[in-house]
């Protein structure tokens, strides 16, 4: 659902000449540095992307999932540091209170996500937690005014920098599956909240990550997300729309990986022409175009179904599942249609091929997506 296409357009100008002007040039600094420059963050912040997805009335664009996805394609262009600094707010890290949160939670935390003041993340994975998602280990137990939680998560993407912590733990533990997981908003600087190192990655250097620690740590019963036991219901709903938007970014960066693929293509000459003029060559940039369109065009068509308020579930699976093991394919592809230069870091496509490999694991392995889709037919057809 696009509600006005010129300023949609505007919108992705905007953020077009961002990637192109400013955060392309940056990408080697990232990738050295393994920070963001805070001027970056900084414009990120005056151009208001930190609050695209979050409702106007609370400061933010507002955007429908159809104009997430166009702006999502747009920053996929560029190193996925960038998108990911800002995307927790814009998902994962907003979602649940915008979806579940009381008003007092939406004026107290959406305006400050939507400026840039606060950065949030999700804490669901665990070290014994990862695909089995309902099997939540860390507890919190009420106490007065208060929850205590305790357990540790791992792998959470902006921890390192965060303000608010949403974090999944058991409430019930008498209910051992889904049923018994509540929601809560932590707070950076509460007693008993303490992170780990940060974690050394394969590849999306810039993009923190680090484990969040809870050892009774009290957390006022003001800052639980919905009712006790729905946490779970909660964090599927915010992984339903987070599973899209990565969708959308691994079209965006598949888009570049070719158009890098290409141009080199074109330059570099092997038995007296140009290696775009091979046939094999050709084959691998014809393949990689076509699913990237295919790609292109079942998110934006799920987008849309979104908007309508139709219950996507499945086709937001299989969004994760193709487009993130297509753009797997394509960074292969781009890394050998540069042959031994694809292999050194001075190419773009050194990195970009580590860093898609994370697309196919976080917010739902492919596997995971899979049985999704299948469990998702097997019930509508009983």
């Amino acid at each position: 659902m696009i509600r006005d296409q010129e300023l949609l357009d505007q919108l992705v100008g905007m953020v077009d000449r961002f990637v192109k002007e400013r955060l392309i040039p940056a990408e080697h600094q990232v990738a050295e540095n393994f920070k963001v420059p805070d001027d970056i963050v900084q414009e990120m912040k005056d151009l208001g992307l930190f609050g695209m997805t979050i409702p106007e009335e609370y400061g933010g664009l507002g955007l429908t999932m159809e104009e997430e996805i166009h702006v999502a394609m747009t920053l996929g262009q560029t190193s996925p540091a960038f998108r990911s600094i800002l995307g927790t707010n814009n998902g994962i890290g907003s979602a649940a209170v915008v979806f579940d949160g009381t008003e007092e939670q939406k004026q107290r935390f959406l305006p400050k996500y939507a400026s840039g003041e606060w950065v949030g993340c999700f804490c669901l994975t665990e070290p014994d937690v990862g695909s089995d998602a309902a099997s939540v280990k860390a507890t919190a137990r009420r106490e007065g005014n208060h929850y205590i939680l305790n357990g540790t998560k791992r792998y959470i993407t902006n921890g390192p920098i965060a303000d608010t912590f949403n974090v999944m733990a058991r409430t019930n533990p008498e209910i051992k599956g889904a049923r018994g997981i509540s929601a809560f908003i932590v707070e950076k600087g509460t007693p008993g909240l303490t992170l780990g190192a940060i974690d050394k990655k394969m590849g999306q250097a810039g993009s923190l990550t680090c484990d969040v620690i809870f050892e009774d740590c009290r957390v006022p019963a003001a800052n639980l997300i919905g009712q006790e036991g729905q946490g779970f219901i909660t964090a599927m709903k915010v992984l339903d729309r987070g599973r899209l938007h990565i969708s959308g970014v691994s079209v965006g960066v598949a888009e570049r990986l070719i158009r890098d693929a290409l141009e080199y293509a074109m330059q570099r000459k092997q038995f007296g022409v140009v290696i775009a003029e091979h046939q094999l060559i050709q084959a691998m940039l014809a393949d990689s175009k076509t699913e990237t369109y295919a790609a292109r065009c079942m998110v934006l068509e799920t987008a849309r179904r979104r908007d309508l308020g139709q219950n996507v579930s499945t086709e937001s699976a299989a969004c994760k599942l193709f487009a993130t093991e297509m753009v797997g394919r394509v960074a292969d592809r781009a890394v050998q249609i540069h042959g031994g230069a694809g292999y050194i870091s001075e190419y773009a496509v050194e990195r970009f091929y580590r860093d898609v490999r994370l697309f196919r694991l976080y917010e739902g392995t492919s596997q995971i997506q899979q049985l999704i889709i299948a469990r998702n037919m097997i019930k509508e057809a009983s």
